[in-house]
């Protein structure tokens, strides 16, 4: 087979994946130029399939899959733009030139141009030939492309100042080294007894299974903890001398504390597999992105763009490798949120000892923005405060009394009985905790401070199929949302027949909520209307709702009255000495099995002076027991 001349044979090779054309069809016709052929091959390198076309390494080697992947080395995965220009035909051969653009970055695109080279064959058609400097002019065959990256400075995540919340600390890793531990079970007992003196700091530790590995050997180290320096500090002295430990110095983006608004922030880590997977050929191993949170869901923002060589790797430690493009790094940007510091430190501590999942969420009452969210234990795994779908109890009584005064249907002096039982049209019998009654002739304001199911549950029937519904969202509740990041704004049912009306007035039935909702709806009583509670505004949301409409001033200055009465005289009095200005708020116990009533939510909402809260601590019984104390600490906390 007569081949292209001038060239050498030992560049002539496999081509390359994932690269799209724009070109015509195949035609057979001998007289027509080489237009189509070439780009019916260059359509064919984007899955190794060049159908009827014949492709051959100068060799005379059939071009296979195999042979374009090896070649493409990190370029694999990576589908760049091509255009072929007008070919140039002496006779029977035929040149062209390839224009690439390849995108080999966040942002980054690699231009450059390479030949591509056709001959005529014995049957008039097109052969096409394919060789490493098709690739790139400056490729042979025993070559194939690599990528390396250079990091950029990642962004910051910021409060409502501006300030950055996530800066850059070292971290101390601690290892084991199992062939160097001398005495295990010794050295196992010191070190678990060291993490465990600063688990103020750093939270549960489990080293139940830590003796077990050491004794299996092995010649890789096991990472045993990574901490803040500061902390390392505190037990350096007592575990820096133990044989087999070894201590690694790395730097990590880190929020002030490890519980600070955890799960809503997320944190910075090495890329995983799983992201690596999903994002084909973004990331490298070693490349730090977001893992959860703020971080994950703005990491093209906060990350920036990388510094991106593509080099031919050198051969041995004698030479270096040729660089065939690079760039440098663009620094990431900033997202810019409404939390304070001090707010949210003060929500931090008040859950901490927590053993049960839990959450604060603290809203400023006068704009709207969200100060503080909080999860429980130990910063939470799972960002509760703003994306629980529970029922929120008897916290939802505030509802159904707005909307009762709201319509004129009853005021606080309004008597309503608080019987031992209450059964709604078809529903069940409704009982008060522990079957507390209040009487026939109890005001409405008292039954709210103590929280009576059954007087709630006749109140039901005042909002009928849909009132319940419509007032809650007035106060937010069941309205679209976008705060930025995912958050449930709850579902109360419409169409409601006489049992699900008894259910919903006391927080039960198809009723949920979030710990942001709640906190949002006692914003708008405390405002007097309801607006959009804030978080991330810059990138700024793009499509946050409209604010409520006003509330008649009557029936929320009634509200607020049977609110301070709950912790002056009700279900949570157990704070009402808390230094500081009055609180305002609203018990909730919420029962969420319904084979086992025992098992319930502990929630408490309201707020004071201009920050609105809601407390919700998951299994956590009754409202007095868990949710008001922790609201007590916080409070206490912000002074």
């Amino acid at each position: 087979m007569p081949r292209p001349g001038g060239r050498d044979p030992r560049r002539w090779t496999a081509g390359l994946i994932g690269l799209t054309l724009l070109a015509g069809g195949l035609s057979a016709c001998s007289s027509t130029p080489p237009d189509g052929a070439l780009g019916k091959f260059a359509q064919g390198l984007t899955n190794g399939d060049f159908g009827s076309l014949s492709v051959l390494t100068t060799a005379g080697q059939q071009v296979t899959k195999d042979m374009l992947t090896k070649l493409e080395g990190d370029l694999v995965g990576k589908k760049p733009t091509i255009k072929v220009d007008k070919p140039s035909v002496k006779g029977d051969s035929a040149t062209a030139t390839l224009s690439y653009s390849w995108p080999v970055g966040n942002g980054v695109t690699w231009s450059y141009k390479s030949i591509v080279q056709a001959k005529k064959a014995k049957d008039d058609k097109w052969q096409v030939y394919f060789d490493a400097a098709t690739l790139h002019p400056d490729l042979t065959a025993t070559d194939k492309i690599a990528i390396k990256h250079t990091a950029a400075d990642r962004g910051n995540l910021l409060d409502g100042s501006g300030a950055p919340m996530t800066t850059k600390q070292k971290i101390i890793t601690v290892r084991v080294q199992p062939k160097e531990v001398t005495d295990v079970a010794g050295t196992v007992k010191i070190l678990d007894a060291a993490l465990k003196s600063i688990k103020g700091d750093i939270g549960d530790t489990d080293l139940s299974t830590l003796e077990a590995e050491i004794k299996a050997g092995g010649t890789a180290p096991i990472d045993v903890i990574s901490l803040r320096e500061p902390v390392y500090n505190k037990i350096r002295s007592t575990i820096h001398s133990l044989g087999g430990l070894y201590f690694g110095e790395s730097f990590r983006t880190l929020a002030p504390t490890p519980t600070f608004a955890k799960a809503l922030l997320g944190r910075v880590g090495d890329v995983t597999k799983e992201v690596m997977d999903k994002n084909p050929g973004k990331y490298q191993i070693g490349d730090q992105v977001g893992l959860g949170g703020l971080q994950q869901q703005y990491d093209d923002l906060l990350g920036g763009s990388p510094g991106v060589s593509v080099v031919i790797p050198a051969k041995d430690a004698s030479t270096a490798d040729k660089v065939l493009f690079s760039s440098d790094p663009k620094p990431g940007g900033a997202v810019k949120t409404t939390l304070d510091p001090k707010v949210q430190n003060a929500a931090d501590a008040s859950l901490a000892g927590q053993q049960t999942r839990s959450a604060l969420v603290a809203v400023k009452v006068s704009d709207g923005s969200i100060l503080a969210v909080a999860n429980g234990p130990n910063g939470g795994d799972l960002n509760l405060a703003l994306t629980a779908q529970v029922p929120p109890g008897s916290t939802f009584k505030t509802i159904t009394a707005l909307g009762v005064l709201d319509n004129g249907s009853a005021n606080t002096s309004t008597v309503v009985p608080c019987p031992k039982e209450f059964t709604a049209q078809g529903g069940t019998p409704i009982h008060n905790a522990h079957d507390f009654v209040l009487g026939d002739n109890t005001p409405l304001h008292v039954d709210f401070a103590q929280s009576c199911n059954t007087a709630f549950a006749q109140l039901g029937a005042k909002l009928g199929p849909d009132g319940l519904a419509a007032t809650a969202k007035t106060v937010g509740i069941g309205v679209p949302w976008d705060i930025g990041t995912a958050a449930y704004s709850g579902t109360v049912a419409t169409g409601a027949d006489s049992a699900e009306q008894a259910a919903a007035a006391f927080g039960q039935g198809k009723t949920q909520v979030s710990p942001v909702a709640l906190a949002s709806a006692a914003a708008a009583v405390a405002r007097g209307q309801w607006q959009q509670p804030k978080l991330v505004t810059d990138p700024a949301p793009a499509h946050p709702a409209q604010a409520g409409p006003q509330l008649k001033p009557d029936a929320v200055a009634a509200l607020k009255q049977m609110m301070r009465e709950v912790v002056t005289d009700g279900t949570a009095k157990s704070i009402n000495n808390t230094p500081g200005e009055p609180i305002y708020g609203k018990t909730g116990t919420a029962e969420y099995d319904n084979k086992d009533p025992n098992k319930t939510h502990s929630w408490f909402m309201g707020f004071r002076g201009d920050v609105a809260f809601a407390v919700f601590v998951e299994d956590g019984g009754l409202s007095s027991d868990a949710a008001v104390p922790i609201a007590g600490r916080f409070f206490a906390a912000l002074r």
